[in-house]
């Protein structure tokens, strides 16, 4: 630790390894410490034994409609135009099981109800609400048309419920509407899971991607280093992308996530589904199977990979990853005491999903470290 740093960046993920690749180019030296022993955070991908590209940390789709993010990650990446698209899949009652796409669309209606109620059903929607736009399933249960709420009583039972319980362990009226505002109806008949303007997937995945983006003169990166101990010895500014509650040492006790659990499997067939991913929003135990081949475009005959989604509450165990922040007031004053505490520290910027308990798409948190950078 002789040599002097001009930046210190706790995480090699988005928010560390763009913020790293920014300052960087602007001639600051910077040293990044990251406690696994890979680069890219959770959008790290690898292959396979039998060499399926696969994301080690469930699946990352990129999408945005921010050009400047875009174009930036563009200098290390071309792109693999992917659509992404989703259906549900559930029981029928009749001992059969349908897919529909998700979010619930306009297609979706007429798969459920038939073409003809779909439609009927369809027209009343869009005349409430207007075309192309994406309305939360609480909002469509708070609506005083009888057919709209019995509507949105299918939806909530068929799509929204079980998953979300599934997903956060909590019932809705319990989840921060940020949150389920993330699950709506779209009155379209656009299948994509995103609309935004710029979607695909790294041609190479996502970890040659950082490589590129870390390979520079001015950047050092150490593996299998875990940042809080030696944090201390930075003489400049330190971007932190950990937990904060854990950088604190916990002590106005632990913030509450969610974690994943992953169980890969490798089937010799071509493919598994019909899609990348397929929710699972009544019955099984995990939420959702993603079969990778699809998102990469790989063409590997015989085999396939997919990997089953389980959400479990995150314990701080070994092993465990926080994924998902908890919001709710509770847990938003919470982590007020432990902003409070690191803005004690002037050359602390705390940045990402953990850092800042927030959700974070990968355009976002990319955007707010090219700021950060900016103003660093």
């Amino acid at each position: 630790m002789k040599k002097r740093y001009d930046v210190w960046v706790a995480g090699a993920g988005y928010a560390g390894g763009v913020a790293a690749r920014a300052l960087a180019e602007r001639g600051k030296q910077v040293l990044v410490l990251e406690r696994r022993n890979h680069i890219g955070g959770n959008a790290y991908d690898c292959l396979s034994a039998t060499g399926v590209l696969m994301h080690q940390y469930g699946p990352h789709i990129f999408h945005t409609n921010d050009k400047k993010v875009f174009d930036w990650l563009s200098r290390f990446t071309e792109w693999r135009d992917y659509q992404h698209r989703v259906i549900a899949n559930i029981p029928d009652g009749r001992g059969e099981r349908m897919t529909y796409p998700v979010p619930f669309n306009l297609t979706s209606l007429e798969t459920a109800f038939g073409a003809e109620e779909g439609k009927k059903l369809g027209d009343k929607l869009v005349a409430a609400y207007g075309a192309e736009k994406k309305v939360t399933i609480l909002e469509l249960r708070q609506n005083p048309d009888p057919e709209i709420s019995a509507l949105a009583d299918y939806v909530y039972e068929h799509v929204f419920v079980h998953y979300t319980m599934k997903q956060w362990g909590q019932k809705p009226e319990e989840i921060d509407p940020n949150t389920t505002a993330r699950v709506p109806v779209f009155l379209s008949q656009d299948d994509r899971y995103f609309q935004d303007t710029c979607q695909g997937m790294p041609a190479e995945g996502y970890t040659k991607m950082f490589e590129r983006m870390l390979d520079h003169p001015n950047i050092e990166v150490r593996l299998g280093v875990d940042a809080r101990p030696i944090l201390k010895e930075a003489q400049g500014p330190v971007i932190y992308t950990g937990q904060t509650d854990e950088l604190f040492g916990f002590k106005y006790g632990p913030l509450p996530y969610r974690t994943l659990f992953f169980q890969f499997e490798t089937l010799f067939q071509d493919f598994y589904q019909s899609h990348g991913t397929v929710n699972y929003t009544v019955d099984e135990e995990f939420t959702r199977i993603t079969e990778f081949k699809h998102l990469t475009g790989q063409e590997i005959p015989g085999v396939t990979t997919i990997v089953k989604e389980y959400s479990r509450p995150y314990t701080g165990e070994e092993g465990e990853i926080p994924y998902y922040a908890i919001i709710n007031p509770a847990n938003n004053a919470l982590y007020a005491k432990y902003k409070e505490e690191a803005e004690q520290y002037p050359n602390l910027h705390l940045l990402g999903r953990l850092a800042e308990y927030k959700y974070y798409n990968m355009d976002a948190i990319a955007a707010r470290a090219l700021e950060l950078a900016e103003r660093l």
